[in-house]
């Protein structure tokens, strides 16, 4: 039996996911978690075997949390279960260590098929996300974003007009750890103001162009 943790932090999915596993005898439910710095404390302590993880969550974003699983058990097994489909997301997280991906716009067939498949050690992608990585591999010349998930997060609120109180509000973050993500995107765009990160965010479609 493969203990388990489920992170995701919209309470009716993670609901959900709790009661279907929870009825799998090839399963040990031994905690499920909606906040991000929470299930990294609880991962580290209770050491599961396997994990099934939101992409995106609150206090600490689900690539960051990925990396420091890892990082400190090497050998548990973690299925990303994501509503977003961004390619930079899934290059990511595979590159932090993710064994498996399936979009939530899949079944609970599916994500069951995909836990199964990586708790026993294989990989195991969605059809969506496949198709991602068939394009990565097709096209390796293709131009890259240099942005972390979370960078591009804070850019879109950056081009909406969010002040750095309120994009670590939004994002469960302090305006500090905020400020230190706009500066860090600001340098890797070589972008010295607002007026050019918001024309790098309508580029990249992470908002719309401003009607006169």
């Amino acid at each position: 039996m493969h203990r388990l943790i489920i992170i995701e932090d919209q309470t009716a999915v993670r609901e959900l996911l709790v009661e279907v596993l929870a009825l799998d005898t090839h399963y040990q439910l031994v905690g499920q978690y909606g906040d991000g710095h929470e299930a990294l404390k609880y991962c580290l302590k209770l050491k599961p075997d396997v994990i099934v993880l939101d992409a995106k969550l609150p206090s600490l974003n689900g690539v960051d949390l990925l990396r420091q699983v890892i990082k400190q058990l090497p050998k548990v097994k973690v299925l990303v279960f994501s509503g977003s489909e961004d390619p930079n997301l899934v290059r990511e997280m595979i590159q932090a260590g993710a064994q498996g991906f399936v979009e939530k716009t899949a079944s609970i067939k599916e994500l069951k098929t995909g836990l199964s498949v990586i708790a026993q050690g294989g990989t195991y992608f969605g059809p969506s996300i496949a198709a991602i990585l068939r394009d990565v591999i097709l096209n390796p010349n293709a131009p890259v974003d240099v942005l972390t998930s979370r960078e591009r997060e804070v850019l879109q609120l950056v081009a909406e007009g969010n002040s750095t109180k309120e994009i670590g509000t939004k994002l469960g973050i302090s305006a500090k750890t905020a400020d230190n993500h706009r500066t860090n995107l600001m340098r890797k765009l070589n972008i010295h103001d607002v007026a050019g990160l918001v024309m790098h965010a309508i580029n990249l479609g992470l908002v719309e162009g401003r009607k006169n």
